[in-house]
C-alpha cells in the first residue's frame, strides 16, 4: 500500500523486517543506516519500551531511478521479535509493501524460526494480504556462528514459497544489502505492474 506524495513527487514504500527476537532485524537496518549517504536518509527513530523496541527510518536511493516521474522512497522497519508483542507487530505491518524474514541459522532456533514465520501469515492474512502474493524475501542470518544448520535445511522449513533467500552475518554486513537490493527490486516491480494497470 504505497503511499505517493505528490508536492515531493515520491512513491513512498514500506518495508517490514520480520522474524523471531534476537535474529538480526536491527543489525540489519543499523548496518543499512550506517551506510547510507546521510543527505539521502532521515532520522532513525526507536521507539522503545520497557520491554520491546520497534526501530525505523526512510531513506531514498539513488541509484533506483523513477516511476512515471516519481522517486522511490523507502521506510525500512524492525518488529518486535518476541510473539507476546503480537498487537505491535500487526500494527507495524499495516500498510506493507515488501517485508525480509530474517531467520536466525542456529539449530537451537528452528522452532523459533517457524513459529515467527507462521506468525507473519497469520498477522498478514488477519489484514487483508497473502505472503505468497506479497513481496518478500529471506534472509538466513549469523552464518558465522556455531551450530548452525544447513542452508538446504532451512529453506525446507521457511522457503516453501521458493523466494529469493541469502546468506547473511549482520554484523559484518555480509548479504544485508543484497537482501534489501531484492526486496526493493521486488516492491518496485510490483509498482510498476500496479502503475501500467
Amino acid at each position: 500500500m504505497s503511499f505517493i506524495n505528490y508536492l515531493s513527487r515520491e512513491i513512498n514504500c514500506k518495508i517490514v523486517y520480520y522474524g523471531p527476537g534476537l535474529c538480526g532485524k536491527t543489525t540489519n537496518l543499523q548496518y543499512i543506516y550506517n551506510r547510507t549517504n546521510p543527505d539521502a536518509k532521515g532520522k532513525m527513530i526507536s521507539l522503545a519500551t520497557e520491554t520491546e523496541r520497534t526501530l525505523f527510518f526512510d531513506f531514498l536511493p539513488l541509484e533506483i531511478g523513477e516511476i512515471r516521474g516519481f522517486k522511490t522512497r523507502f521506510h525500512l522497519y524492525t518488529v518486535p521479535g518476541q510473539v507476546f508483542y503480537d498487537a505491535s507487530r500487526k500494527l507495524i505491518l499495516k500498510g506493507v509493501d515488501g517485508v525480509v524474514f530474517v531467520a536466525d541459522s542456529q539449530m537451537l532456533r528452528a522452532e523459533a524460526n517457524i513459529e515467527s514465520m507462521d506468525n507473519l501469515r497469520t498477522n498478514l492474512a488477519e489484514q487483508g494480504y497473502n505472503l505468497d502474493t506479497l513481496p518478500y524475501v529471506i534472509q538466513y542470518n549469523k552464518r558465522d556462528m556455531p551450530n548452525i544448520s544447513p542452508v538446504e535445511e532451512l529453506r525446507h522449513l521457511l522457503n516453501t514459497g521458493n523466494v529469493p533467500d541469502f546468506d547473511a552475518i549482520a554484523t559484518t554486513g555480509e548479504g544485508v544489502f543484497e537482501t534489501l537490493k531484492s526486496v526493493a527490486k521486488l516492491v518496485l516491480t510490483e509498482l510498476k505492474r500496479g502503475a501500467a494497470r
